[in-house]
């Protein structure tokens, strides 16, 4: 890969993460008066292992907002969950 290209795609990286990191469940941006629903628990779902990482060096982020609808929102976290960890049995080649 050229210099050029190496730079744009760490620069997209990083531009990608800071627009992410506004998303985190646990980052103060749900309450008890307009919680998380079944689409945020898709994207928290989706982000888990990110947030994992994240929530060891910043105490205020989790993988699991506190503040949901219940149901809906565990319904559409596990379904992400499943559906990302999953679908890397798809991609993984088979033997012989």
């Amino acid at each position: 890969m050229n210099k050029r290209k190496t730079i744009l795609i760490i620069c997209s990286l990083f531009a990608l993460t800071l627009l992410l990191s506004s998303c985190f469940p646990g980052a103060g941006r749900y309450s008890p008066l307009k919680p998380a629903g079944f689409f945020t628990g898709i994207w928290h779902g989706w982000i888990a292992p990110i947030s994992l990482i994240i929530g060891l060096f910043k105490s205020n982020v989790s993988i699991y907002e506190s503040f949901n609808t219940g149901w809906w929102y565990d319904f559409g976290f596990y379904i992400s969950i499943i559906a990302g960890f999953g679908s890397i049995q798809l991609v993984r080649k088979k033997r012989g």
